[in-house]
């Protein structure tokens, strides 16, 4: 009989695709089969974020819930960034967990699932070239590692604590996954890194040298792939080729997640982020003049340390002047091992709540008045997810969620789809073609 694993994933898609990897790593060389019922688990995996200070709270609920239901025997392990900063102090304060894995040693789980109270977390581990065994949660896209680790300084963030230097993954072997998943059926392929537009800076020994630009140029010979996405680009690397490139590539979707952080180009440089306000509003500007058809996402911290009620209005006039297709806000929260986890200046809790309900409420305003612009349009579609209530979802070139009615028929398949219904998530259509 197999082995049974559950496995629950907090965080980013690269947490996602970590997953992936462990999974694919323990059916090939372990026998176990993922259930969806950790206490039919021989292993329970909880793979984690650390980015922000609500799910690393998170892990320990999670971690007592597991021991106190889970099957007699089964093994607990901690993988993922927590892991990586937290290290040994997890098995002081859950002393059942078997194994501590960071996230830049992922490929060593067959190895810490037989040592007892292991903690393997070297962010310096180089794993770039390293072949897992093939795993994907959907046959109709595939996720594609293109680097680990991160160079940046950011004074809020951990990761570079948690993950390591960044080296990218070498082209020849993104290519070979690109085209194994295009002949396996997949039409879409999403690029992770934690700055993609800055692939190529450094690799693990002696390749050759190809910048994103050219990446994306060679992934899109790859006759089966249809689609390419990726997250995220830095905006300080958003130079003039790479945005020509992603606008006039028809395999590259129209859809640009553009990290901003804060308008105010003072928070900007207290929080490293090496552009200011100017730079990023003029990257949009030359995005929109040649794809004015490609949706922009963004990703906003309100009350960083310092921030005034005028930087936060710098903030809202970025937003006010771009009209992001969608925000992912949060409070900042100190974290450990970042310059910022010592400034002094701390802006109030209740401040802070204030402005992140106001930017909220305009973002929600923004997509309404947007979305009602939609209705009629008419999108091509690629399914790929069918939901229980009858309906079928997919995205658009530029990442509208939509969804028909429809059966299992249709999934992995494209259509063109005109806009019935609207809504702020998730839109509804008919097809037509």
């Amino acid at each position: 009989m197999r082995k049974k694993l559950f496995i629950e994933t907090l965080g980013c898609a690269m947490n996602s695709r970590d997953s992936e990897h462990m999974i694919a790593e323990l059916q090939e060389k372990e026998n176990y089969e993922v259930v969806e019922d950790f206490t039919e688990a021989d292993l329970i995996l909880i793979n984690t974020c650390s980015v922000r200070e609500r799910p690393v709270h998170k892990l320990f609920s999670e971690l007592g819930g597991f021991q106190k239901n889970k099957k007699a025997g089964a093994k607990i392990g901690v993988c993922g960034c927590t892991a990586s900063h937290l290290g040994e102090e997890i098995l002081k304060r859950a002393p059942y967990v078997s194994f501590v894995l960071g996230a830049r040693n992922v490929s060593k789980i067959t190895e810490v699932l037989h040592k007892d109270k292991a903690v393997e977390i070297d962010i310096n581990y180089d794993e770039s070239a390293f072949a897992f065994q093939d795993f994907r949660s959907s046959p109709y896209k595939g996720f594609i590692n293109i680097s680990i680790g991160c160079d940046k300084s950011c004074t809020f963030c951990i990761v570079p604590k948690t993950r390591g230097e960044e080296i990218s993954i070498p082209t020849e072997l993104i290519l070979k996954e690109a085209s194994r998943l295009a002949d396996s059926g997949a039409k879409e392929v999403f690029l992770l890194g934690q700055n993609v537009n800055n692939y190529g800076r450094r690799f693990s020994g002696e390749h050759e040298k190809v910048n994103f630009t050219e990446l994306l140029r060679r992934l899109s010979k790859i006759e089966n792939l249809l689609r390419i996405r990726f997250t995220s680009p830095h905006p300080f690397h958003m130079d003039d080729e790479f945005i020509e490139e992603f606008s006039t590539n028809p395999k590259i979707c129209k859809s640009m997640h553009m990290p901003l952080q804060s308008g105010s180009s003072k928070v900007l440089k207290d929080m490293k982020r090496g552009y200011s306000k100017e730079w990023f509003l003029n990257r949009v500007q030359m995005l929109k003049s040649m794809c004015p058809q490609a949706s922009i996402s963004t990703d906003i911290i309100v009350g960083f340390a310092g921030e005034s009620d005028e930087d936060f209005q710098e903030t809202i006039d970025v937003v006010r002047q771009v009209e992001f297709d969608q925000i992912f806000s949060f409070k900042y929260s100190p974290r450990p091992h970042t310059e910022a986890e010592h400034f002094t200046n701390m802006v109030e809790d209740d401040v802070a709540s204030e402005r992140l309900s106001f930017l909220q409420g305009l973002n929600d305003e923004i997509i309404d008045k947007k979305h009602a612009k939609l209705l009629g349009n008419v999108y091509r579609v690629y399914f790929e997810t069918l939901n229980r209530d009858m309906f079928i979802a997919g995205r658009s070139d530029n990442n509208l969620l939509i969804r028909v009615e429809g059966s299992e028929e249709l999934l992995g398949e494209f259509r063109d789809v005109k806009i019935i219904g609207i809504g702020r998530t998730i839109l509804t259509g008919e097809i037509v073609a």
